[in-house]
């Protein structure tokens, strides 16, 4: 059973062309051959090479993403400045736009950039919307004493772990050292931050925990490194 593929109606397994639109019907399996014809030159209403649609590249999603990012800050600016005026509650929608825009830039729309500055582009843009979350606060103290420190610190914890995985030999377990080791860094110097903050002496609890059993993981990946033998018999039960 066949249609037209014009207007669709049922075609008689006999017809040539279609009772109600007049369409030829072609047998995708016969080539219509004019006299003198050879068999390469025959007709046929099929496309004989495949068309492909052209796939949009990253760039073309970073485009979008950049308007979409773009049109709701504006929008969020517009309506703050003229309906909603009570607070500079736009500020926070916009720095968050700006953060994934920046955050986007490596991924999608310049990938050739350097990847430690991709990492202080990304510590600086939260730096920025912090400072502009303070106007929306009205209190600045937190910033200088607590945002700052800490995006400082984790941005360069990031860069180190980086340059020490792209720098140094990279393995499984020197990965999972760097990791570690990150970790126990990161938690002591937040609780250090925090407790300096809040009440002007520093006093380890809960980061001392986090560092001793970092400290540990630490001692074993490198007792395993140091070691071929049980480096191989590691690598050999979890298959990597």
């Amino acid at each position: 059973m066949s249609y037209c593929v014009n207007c669709g109606v049922e075609l008689d397994a006999s017809a040539r062309e279609c009772p109600l639109c007049n369409t030829p019907v072609w047998n995708p399996r016969e080539l219509a051959k004019r006299p003198g014809q050879d068999q390469a030159s025959a007709q046929t209403p099929f496309p004989r090479e495949k068309s492909q649609v052209e796939s949009a590249n990253k760039k073309d999603f970073g485009l979008l993403m950049s308007m979409v990012v773009l049109a709701t800050a504006a929008t969020c600016g517009i309506l703050n400045a003229l309906v909603f005026q009570g607070t500079l509650w736009s500020l926070a929608v916009i720095g968050a736009c700006g953060v994934l825009w920046v955050i986007l830039i490596p991924v999608m729309i310049y990938t050739k950039q350097p990847i430690y500055v991709s990492f202080l582009y990304d510590g600086a843009v939260v730096v920025i919307y912090l400072y502009m979350l303070t106007f929306q606060v009205g209190r600045k103290e937190w910033f200088l004493g607590l945002g700052l420190p800490i995006t400082v610190m984790v941005t360069a914890i990031v860069e180190l772990v980086t340059l020490c995985i792209r720098k140094l030999p990279r393995s499984f377990l020197t990965v999972s050292l760097y990791l570690f080791t990150a970790v126990g860094l990161l938690c002591l110097g937040l609780e250090i931050m925090i407790d300096w903050y809040l009440a002007g002496e520093i006093s380890l609890r809960w980061s001392a925990v986090v560092v001793t059993v970092c400290a540990i993981l630490d001692i074993a990946v490198i007792t395993m490194l140091s070691r071929r033998r049980l480096r191989n018999e590691v690598r050999r039960r979890l298959h990597f």
